[in-house]
C-alpha cells in the first residue's frame, strides 16, 4: 500500500519530470530559432500571445477538461522576417496571397500516438475569409484557429486541406519521433532541412 510519504515523492517527481520535458522542449524550438534566422529568408518565430508556444489547455473542472490541465500537443510557427513585424513583444503577420509559413508541432502526448512526435512542414495558400476582429494578425489568429480544430486540420498531415468560414489553407507536415532528435545534427537533418525544402518548393 503506497504511503502518504511516498505519494509525496511521486507527486514531486511526476511534476519534476514533466518541467523538465518541457524545458527540453523549449531548447530544441529556440535551437530551431536560431538556425531559422541564419537561413536567407531570416525567418522570424510567431509570437501570437508573446514570446512562447501556442496550445490548446484548459482550467475547468468539468471531467472532459482535466486533461487538458497539462499542455500536451505544442506548435510553432515561422514566418520569413519580411511578412512580419513585431511590436510590444508580439509579431503582426498580415494576410497576403503569397504568404506561407512554417509549422512545427510537438506532440507529447495523444491518443493517435505510441510515443512523442514532431510534427514540421509548411502551411500555404493561406487565406482569410471573413473580416473577424483581430485577424490583422492572421497568422497569430490562425495558430489558435489551427490548434483549437486540430482534430478536424490534421487528419492527413502529409496533405493538409482545410477550410471553414473563416479560413482555408493547404499544407503538407512530415512527421517523426521526437526522440531521434538528439543533438543538434539530427535536429538540423531530420526536421530543419526537410522543412526547407517543403517551404521552398511549394
Amino acid at each position: 500500500m503506497t504511503t502518504r510519504d511516498e505519494l509525496v515523492k511521486q507527486t514531486r517527481y511526476a511534476f519534476d519530470f514533466i518541467e523538465r520535458l518541457y524545458m527540453e522542449v523549449s531548447y530544441l524550438i529556440r535551437e530551431m530559432e536560431g538556425h531559422l534566422r541564419d537561413e536567407p529568408e531570416k525567418f522570424a518565430i510567431c509570437k501570437p500571445t508573446g514570446y512562447g508556444v501556442t496550445t490548446r489547455s484548459s482550467t475547468g473542472l468539468e471531467s472532459t477538461n482535466v486533461s487538458m490541465w497539462l499542455p500536451r500537443r505544442l506548435a510553432v510557427s515561422f514566418i520569413p522576417s519580411e511578412h512580419t513585424e513585431e511590436s510590444r513583444g508580439k509579431t503582426h503577420t498580415p494576410s497576403t496571397s503569397d504568404l506561407k509559413t512554417l509549422y512545427v508541432r510537438i506532440l507529447l502526448d495523444d491518443k493517435s500516438i505510441e510515443q512523442p512526435m514532431i510534427c514540421s512542414g509548411v502551411l500555404y495558400d493561406l487565406q482569410r475569409k471573413t473580416p473577424g476582429k483581430g485577424w490583422d494578425r492572421f497568422v497569430e489568429n490562425l495558430m489558435a484557429h489551427i490548434e483549437y480544430n486540430e482534430h478536424r486540420v490534421f487528419v492527413d498531415a502529409e496533405k493538409l486541406e482545410y477550410e471553414d468560414a473563416y479560413v482555408k489553407f493547404q499544407g503538407c507536415l512530415q512527421t517523426g519521433p521526437l526522440y531521434e532528435i538528439a543533438d543538434s545534427a539530427s535536429l538540423v537533418s531530420k526536421v530543419i532541412e526537410p522543412s526547407l525544402e517543403l517551404f521552398r518548393t511549394v
